[in-house]
């Protein structure tokens, strides 16, 4: 695969500012590129006199960059090719990006947005799986739709929350990262355009791309959706992909006048992992596709535990048409031949039992969310974090553009966080990044002192020697 100077120039963004020579600059943001999976393996970059000149710099600075992420082990490079993305010593991206993050406990690290499991909800969930597992056991374990106790209680759990659904309207994935991957290969051909909020989950702007769509992003302000804008999109698009209940990273929610007036000419994948963390009291937002009920293949909705519940605990689901789950099922095995029966049992379990609104876990992220946003008022006023309704999230936004340097610097002082471009496509959000409250109080509120220190480092013209951790 090969990328254009001018779209590695706008995933670079503003590489120029900071301190140090250009093309060690240069070379800093390409390899955060990198790691951070928007530039893939073996992606082609583009040419050194191409690049220079949409830049505007000399040759000779993006060969020296080039020769930085060759000499690193970031570049591959032969006569008379392009430059290709590679890792060091072709060790796994996870271990990579790990270096000294993850690996190092006395590291903070915010750049993962999930809870920790509720242990004994979870040990109790299954311990009744095991006991319902001997009725599987004759069967060969093998079922494309997911098992029928999960359909039936994600089914339920559909009706609980005002949408009707029958469990054949129901297929059972492994996470919703992979039901968004199964419906790109789906319904979407090379070029189909495909409407986004803008930022939004960076896994699904992944699956989207791998599918060679072309993304149509639709800014969601610190107001919200704007329907008019939306719908404009939607009439050049062929699927849209929204996050309309505690949207992952801005922690908004969308409000039941847009929800009624988005009514988009493409299909619509809404995702509702988050939906079930509402903080402020009450039921949590109605489905968005409450407006658009079935049949018809308007709204497709994915959902998922990983957020109230456990991130480890890999399932998820599609609810849409038979017709377009029958299709689904026979792309499947392309990836994958099901999901876990045990784990789906646990999960109707967890499901039947309403265990993904905990009134327990739901206090405890309220109280982390107050924790952090007081420490940044403490630590790092000038930064501007509005207080989401929902969701395990705030989005923060500073002053200046210093997203990737920060990510870049941050784990020499002990903390590691997602940058803001990692949520968007084209360079945007360098002023901003997604700062989660999964972590306790304390945690916290010591992660933004060293996110602070961090900062304060930049304007000494510090860079960093760390990677950054993959995002969830």
């Amino acid at each position: 695969m090969k990328t254009s100077s001018y779209a590695t120039a706008r995933m670079l963004g503003t590489w120029q500012e900071g301190a140090g020579p250009a093309h060690q600059r240069l070379s800093d943001r390409l390899r955060l590129l990198v790691l951070d999976g928007r530039l893939s393996l073996g992606t082609a970059l583009p040419s050194e006199r191409d690049l220079a000149a949409v830049l505007g710099i000399s040759r000779t600075t993006v060969g020296a960059a080039y020769r930085t992420l060759v000499e690193d082990g970031y570049l591959a490079t032969r006569a008379r090719a392009r430059a290709t993305v590679r890792l060091p010593d072709d060790a796994p991206p996870e271990e990579v990006t790990r270096a000294g993050a993850g690996t190092d406990p006395a590291v903070i690290d915010l750049s993962i947005a999930a809870p920790p499991a509720p242990v004994e909800i979870l040990h109790a969930a299954f311990a009744t799986a095991l006991e319902q597992l001997p009725r599987h056991l004759e069967k060969h374990g093998y079922d494309r739709y997911g098992t029928a106790e999960l359909r039936e209680a994600v089914a339920r759990w559909y009706e609980r929350r005002g949408l009707p659904t029958a469990p054949d309207h129901v297929l059972i994935t492994n996470g919703a990262q992979h039901a968004v991957a199964l419906l790109a290969r789906a319904l979407l051909s090379p070029r189909d355009r495909v409407l986004i909020e803008h930022p939004t989950y960076p896994h699904a702007i992944k699956a989207f791309t791998e599918a060679r769509a072309r993304l149509l992003p639709v800014s969601v302000v610190p107001s919200g959706w704007d329907v008019e804008q939306f719908l404009a999109a939607g009439r050049a698009a062929r699927l849209a992909y929204l996050i309309p209940d505690f949207h992952n990273p801005t922690g908004s929610c969308m409000p039941t006048a847009v929800r009624c007036g988005l009514r988009l000419d493409c299909p619509a994948v809404v995702d509702e992992t988050l939906t079930d963390l509402a903080l402020d009291g009450g039921p949590g937002p109605e489905p968005f596709a409450v407006h658009t009920p079935m049949p018809g293949p308007t709204v497709i909705c994915v959902g998922s535990v990983s957020k109230s519940i456990w991130g480890g605990l890999r399932i998820g689901w599609i609810r849409a048409v038979p017709s377009l789950l029958k299709r689904i099922e026979q792309i499947r095995p392309a990836t994958d031949l099901g999901t876990p029966v045990v784990e789906q049992l646990a999960t109707a379990v967890l499901l039947n039992g309403g265990q993904t609104r905990r009134s327990g876990g739901l206090a405890r992220l309220a109280a982390q969310r107050e924790a952090l946003r007081e420490a940044l008022g403490e630590h790092l006023p000038e930064v501007h974090a509005p207080r989401p309704a929902g969701g395990v999230t705030l989005w923060a936004t500073f002053p200046e553009p210093l997203s990737s340097r920060l990510a870049a610097v941050a784990p020499d002082h002990g903390v590691v966080i997602a940058a803001g471009p990692r949520f968007g496509v084209g360079g945007a959000f360098e002023r901003n990044i997604r700062l989660p409250y999964t972590l306790p109080a304390d945690q916290l509120a010591e992660g933004v002192r060293r996110l602070a220190r961090a900062a304060q480092a930049l304007g000494h013209g510090s860079t960093g020697t760390h990677t950054p951790a993959p995002i969830a």
